[in-house]
């Protein structure tokens, strides 16, 4: 995909995306709540039937200061066709809330590092038995590792308490599918800088622009060393029009390794928007001759360094002081 920059150039850009199933239906105790082993402050909605997946997510968004309801979600999420709420309706709901969703590795250590890290996790898990189906969204909110019982905002219960194998075993016949909703700045505790970047990427223009800055500035001040993570805030800046955040991105990306043309390019291309047209020519120039004989992006670079010839035959040196 590309989007045009101002002057018509073609800013070379990359997406990511995916997930679907279906879900809902409707042991030992712990004396107390105890916020050491759990998130007490996660609130609570009772599931209505065949509605899991409305509250649940409703728990995780109200968790991150995101106001809704069950009621209010279900026009968004639930299928009554197939009595339950696809997990692609979760994220784009929890989008569509300015929050961020992150799928999760598919592994309990995962899962329970999120939790401590004070993020409670909206999880899918197939309580059938004998072969049967059973679908049903919960949200799990603490784990005792003594006892090795998980909690849980489940239907009808505040707090279900579910053996630990119990519980693996039911989310692992769901695929072991876990999700966190992010409120802005707020990153997950087991993220790379890939799989950040690739949510985020997910959520470009569904999300507020603010708050994809935002995110992508708590990113980088984790990840600065990430090549890929960088050259993604770059893109996103600069198609937001914050040039002088967009260079100094690209800049970044060009410090770790300067054979990356295509955020050469699109520095190229910035600069060009900027009126530096001798220093846009000069990255342009440099970036078609490092470019590889097999580039996918050799069109790409040649309209760039065209668009910047082009551009040099009446510019003037002292429109930009950066040349």
């Amino acid at each position: 995909m590309s989007l045009i920059s101002s002057r018509g150039f073609k800013l070379l850009w990359a997406a990511v995306f995916a997930v679907a199933l279906t879900a809902c239906s409707v042991q030992p105790r712990m004396s107390s709540e105890d916020p050491r082993a759990e998130l007490t402050g996660v609130p609570y909605f009772p599931q209505t039937i065949h509605e899991c997946g409305p509250a649940a997510l409703a728990t995780v968004l109200n968790y991150s200061a995101a106001t809704t309801t069950p009621e209010g979600l279900a026009s968004e999420v639930y299928i009554p066709g197939r009595r339950g709420s696809l997990q692609v309706e979760l994220m784009a709901a929890s989008r569509r809330h300015a929050r961020l969703p992150f799928v999760i590795e598919p592994d309990v250590e995962a899962l329970r590092a999120e939790v401590a890290a004070g993020l409670p996790v909206l999880v899918l898990q197939d309580l059938g038995i004998a072969g049967i189906r059973r679908w049903h969204y919960a949200v799990v909110v603490g784990y005792e590792p003594l006892t090795e019982v998980y909690i849980l905002r489940s239907g009808t219960e505040r707090r279900r308490h579910e053996p630990a194998r119990r519980f693996a075993a039911g989310w692992e016949r769901a695929g072991r599918w876990g999700m966190i909703v992010l409120r802005p700045g707020t990153l997950p505790a087991t993220a790379t800088a890939e799989t950040y970047t690739r949510a985020l990427s997910a959520a470009a223009g569904r999300i507020p622009a603010e708050d994809v800055a935002l995110n992508f500035d708590a990113a980088v001040k984790r990840w600065g060393d990430s090549t890929t993570l960088l050259f993604a805030a770059a893109n996103s800046a600069y198609a937001s029009s914050e040039v002088t955040k967009a260079e100094e991105f690209y800049r970044q990306v060009l410090a770790l390794d300067a054979g990356q043309v295509v955020a050469r390019n699109n520095l190229a291309m910035l600069l060009l928007d900027r009126g530096c047209v001798t220093a846009g020519q000069r990255e342009a120039d440099l970036a078609l001759r490092l470019a590889p004989a097999d580039s996918p992006f050799l069109d790409a670079l040649g309209d760039t360094n065209w668009q910047a010839r082009s551009l040099q035959a009446g510019s003037d040196p002292a429109e930009c002081s950066n040349q």
